[in-house]
């Protein structure tokens, strides 16, 4: 795969990526993915657009940034949304505590915000910057992942904010003057849809929808992320889990719960344990798969059979 190289200029951060280098470091980080996902990625890198990923949560949308990022040798900068995301939190902000202090002493221009005679700064200066993800991502050196995480948790101003950003990967600071990047970040956008995005932020981006794992994506996901666990018992839990997606359930599992799943019950069983799973190591485990409580308890004496049935026909299906 390209190395990293600090001095890179805008054009060769990622010009010269190919399919075999984006399949390479998938591979090398245990991250399984499908073909429309290596192309849509391959494509985000090459034209230098931002990605945007939008599924269920626990899909892997996270972490295909940080695949990315440890594949590529890149930094990883990270903004995780929430309601009321304010510009101050996302960009950057002046540290006022400092300013201050600086004030007080007499080290600054108090009246114009300029330098003094001597050797003063001004309290609107380098020094008293605080920058935050988006900005870090601007200016930071060498190759960056930028991750803005759950932007559908932010609000439409925070959104215009972001757009701003990436259409020209740069930023206006009044006192500073224009910050450009040297050489953009590579950007993942995730969402979860709890809300639309704007058509705006959707033409900027490549977009990537992640669908839930076939049983035999999934299957391969546990090899490589529980290799601890015995092959038919990992094939039972996809059968579960492929079952109880089809329930009504308030969160379903994603791929992560079906890892999280795994390890638990790899870490109960010695050596993985080739066993068949029992009614009971189902039913002490759930905690590991559903995570509402209202999901648990719709996991009945009829569910449980089910869900047994499904575990059954999977190590069936596997062994054969």
């Amino acid at each position: 795969m390209p190395p990293k190289d600090d001095d890179m200029s805008e054009t060769d951060g990622f010009d010269d990526v190919t399919e075999a280098d984006i399949r390479a470091v998938f591979d090398e980080q245990s991250y399984v993915a499908d073909d429309d996902i290596v192309t849509t990625v391959l494509l985000a890198l090459r034209l230098g657009r931002p990605l945007l990923i939008e599924g269920e949560p626990g899909a892997g949308k996270t972490e295909l940034a940080k695949v990315l990022a440890g594949g590529f040798d890149a930094d990883l900068v990270r903004l995780q949304c929430y309601e009321g995301l304010a510009a101050e939190n996302a960009l950057y902000e002046w540290n006022y505590t400092k300013q201050l202090l600086a004030v007080q002493a007499g080290e600054s221009g108090v009246a114009t915000g300029s330098t003094s005679d001597s050797h003063d700064e001004s309290v609107f200066s380098e020094p008293f910057l605080l920058e935050r993800p988006l900005l870090q991502a601007l200016r930071g050196e060498g190759r960056r992942v930028l991750l803005v995480d759950e932007v559908d948790r932010a609000d439409e101003a925070f959104e215009a904010l972001l757009l701003e950003v990436l259409s020209d990967f740069q930023v206006s600071v009044p006192e500073l003057g224009t910050i450009a990047a040297s050489t953009p970040p590579v950007v993942v956008v995730t969402s979860n849809r709890t809300r639309p995005l704007s058509d705006a932020l959707k033409r900027r981006c490549l977009y990537l929808h992640v669908s839930p794992p076939s049983f035999e994506k999934e299957r391969e996901i546990l090899a490589r992320k529980v290799p601890e666990l015995y092959d038919a018992v990992a094939a039972e839990l996809c059968g579960i889990v492929g079952r109880l997606r089809e329930e009504p359930l308030r969160k379903p599992p994603g791929a992560a719960e079906t890892i999280d799943w795994a390890r638990a019950v790899a870490t109960l069983r010695e050596n993985g344990g080739p066993d068949s799973l029992s009614r009971a190591e189902i039913r002490r485990t759930l905690g590991a798969v559903l995570k509402e409580v209202e999901d648990v308890e719709r996991v009945d004496d009829e569910l449980l059979d089910s869900l047994v049935e499904a575990a059954r026909a999977a190590r069936e299906a596997a062994e054969s």
